[in-house]
């Protein structure tokens, strides 16, 4: 852990002379709730432990405190912290570009990763580009879109509409939800 980490576990945990409220309701170090007792004596029965006093609700009246040891609380709370951390997914935004005259075999191995980038439960923006005398033809962008929008329908839907800024057009596919 580095010293701005410490620093914050710190501020966020008051122990031991820190708490500075008259009573707290104590937990002692087997984990059993003793009642709200002044905080002079819960200070006393940490020492007397050989542990620390630990604000863990500071929002609650009077706060809760727990008889501790404070390194193994704060190795406890980072072990959780990685923990919540692991099972977090990162949805990405991908982009798979696009042209109005695409070739049929490139269009099916763009296909193939858009499956892919779905399947991982990444989001997808499908951008269709023109340029000199496509910008005419906006609809066959638009056709192009319609396309793969119905070649993955069974794996994503369409976020919005398909919509048109200069010399693209866009579409952002998102995954649905599948049981497993």
């Amino acid at each position: 852990m580095s010293c701005e980490e410490d620093s914050i576990d710190i501020k966020r945990y008051r122990t031991n002379q820190y708490i500075r409220v008259p009573e707290v309701r104590l937990i002692d170090e087997k984990g059993e709730q003793v009642g709200i007792v002044p905080t002079a004596e819960a200070l006393k029965r940490a020492r007397i432990a050989g542990l620390d006093l630990i604000e863990i609700s500071p929002q609650a009246k009077p706060p809760v405190c727990k008889i501790i040891d404070y390194s193994k609380f704060r190795y406890d709370l980072s072990k959780k912290e990685k923990e919540s951390k692991k099972k977090q997914k990162n949805i990405q935004l991908k982009e798979v570009r696009l042209r109005t005259r695409i070739a049929e075999n490139d269009f099916n191995v763009k296909l193939n990763k858009i499956r892919e980038f779905l399947e991982d439960g990444n989001k997808v923006q499908i951008t269709v580009m023109f340029s000199g005398r496509e910008m005419q033809h906006k609809d066959l962008g638009l056709a192009v879109l319609e396309k793969v929008k119905e070649q993955v329908a069974d794996i994503a839907a369409v976020e919005g509409k398909l919509s048109s800024m200069g010399t693209r057009s866009f579409a952002t596919l998102t995954p649905k939800k599948t049981k497993k």
